[in-house]
């Protein structure tokens, strides 16, 4: 929810920085091309490294160097050269609550005047990207990529071997966490070191309880916000499910990065995961039939029994997000702007993001999905995405990165059940509006 989650992409290779097409590695003003730096991990590795090949092949006098990290690892290089003034080009991101930090830095550019003068860019994307793009009014990014809620993952399999269907509610969730351990199948994987992972948990049960408001008092900086009943509704709930042994024994040392929560679910050791639209498409690549043969069930998170959120509501990344450094060079800014006019999302992209079994963030990508072998999950990606009553972006993403760090700290000890959930409101409000 959000990579760097609420968000946040979960990669997988190398832990970089390697180049793409053997050029050198840059950031800073320096250099006579633009410089790029985004997420390792196939297959969007590749469709990120194809965007720039096909560019610079348009473009011989004006090249981008492409630079690939994996996601934790980014997540901290990208802050350190930024704040050494250092920073690539293209600075790639989740938009939200880091962005701010950027533009309040002067770090990055206003691209409101860019977007003025070219509409047509603008028009062809889901309005819904640009919320997380714009800071006081203004854009500062470009939306790119794909849209990515968060989905309940089920193994068919494993529901068919104790007689059970997916659950409906938060009282079938609870319902069915001790048939599954007592057929000795763990009933959620998590990768719970990356932290992120268990906040979507968070995320959608204070949506489902409460609906965005709570979570957008918090945004909105109003004092004690995570002290709302409902907030700590949903922080009790979440401890009932770790003790009642929901998650794999020893979630707290597997990692998102490593891809084996994923692994779990598609081996059959855990019934269920809550995790990012983008692990479809590392399912079908490293999980054997798994997708391809049936086996891998989705649907959106179920209400809370009493609750007043919208069902329809869904939480995670609305987009992925390209900023231009202030420190570039006026080339390396104009390279940067016409990569967002001519290369970013161009057609063999879409079709590469569809391929994938990822929704492109553009109007009418559904068209792309007819006769897809992936065509039934696209559909509900689409579906979830476009009928959305709210799509709230992950919290670690929305927030500053100082409150985030808080937030995702607290999350590690709730899930470790070291703070209570009065503890961990207490320990959130103390950042509010940091």
């Amino acid at each position: 929810m959000g990579l760097p989650l609420g968000a946040a992409l979960a990669a997988c290779g190398t832990s970089g920085p390697t180049r793409a097409g053997g050029t050198p590695t840059g950031g800073g003003g320096g250099g006579g091309g633009a410089t790029y730096w985004y997420l390792s991990g196939q297959p969007q590795e590749g469709i990120r490294a194809g965007a720039v090949e096909r560019f610079n092949k348009a473009n011989p006098g004006g090249q981008i160097t492409g630079t690939t990290f994996q996601n934790d690892a980014y997540k901290a290089k990208i802050k350190t050269a930024i704040g050494a003034g250092q920073a690539p080009t293209l600075i790639w991101g989740w938009g939200g609550g880091t962005l701010r930090s950027y533009v309040q830095a002067g770090q990055v550019e206003d691209l409101t005047p860019w977007f003025g003068e070219n509409a047509a860019v603008k028009d062809r994307l889901f309005p819904s990207s640009f919320g997380a793009a714009t800071i006081d009014g203004k854009i500062y990014a470009m939306p790119c990529e794909t849209v990515q809620p968060i989905v309940l993952f089920y193994n068919k399999k494993l529901f068919d071997k104790i007689g059970a269907e997916p659950p409906q509610s938060w009282g079938d969730i609870m319902a069915l966490v001790p048939k599954f351990n007592a057929a000795g199948i763990a009933p959620f994987s998590l990768g719970g070191q990356s932290r992120w992972t268990n906040m979507m948990w968070l995320e959608f049960l204070f949506d489902r309880i409460a609906g965005p408001e709570v979570f957008q008092a918090v945004f909105d900086g109003q004092k004690d916000a995570w002290s709302n009943p409902a907030a700590i509704d949903a922080l009790t709930k979440m401890q009932d499910l770790i003790k009642a042994d929901g998650f794999i024994k020893g979630f707290s040392s597997i990692t998102a990065d490593s891809n084996a929560d994923q692994a779990l679910l598609y081996t059959g050791k855990a019934a269920m995961m809550l995790h990012g639209s983008w692990t479809y498409g590392m399912m079908a690549a490293d999980g054997g039939d798994f997708v391809s043969g049936g086996n891998l069930g989705f649907m959106n998170f179920p209400p809370v029994e009493g609750g007043k959120g919208d069902p329809s509501n869904t939480v995670g990344n609305p987009g992925q997000y390209l900023s231009i450094s202030s420190k570039a060079t006026a080339e390396q800014k104009e390279i940067a702007k016409k990569f967002f006019a001519t290369g970013v999302l161009d057609g063999e992209e879409v079709k590469g993001w569809v391929g994938t079994g990822a929704v492109p963030i553009v109007q009418g990508a559904d068209s792309n999905f007819a006769g897809s072998k992936d065509a039934d999950w696209l559909n509900f990606v689409y579906g979830v995405a476009s009928k959305a009553g709210t799509f709230q972006q992950s919290w670690d993403q929305a927030l500053s990165p100082t409150a985030a760090e808080t937030l995702l700290d607290n999350i590690a000890k709730l899930f470790q059940l070291s703070v209570t959930p009065e503890e961990f409101a207490t320990n959130l409000n103390a950042v509010i509006g940091k």
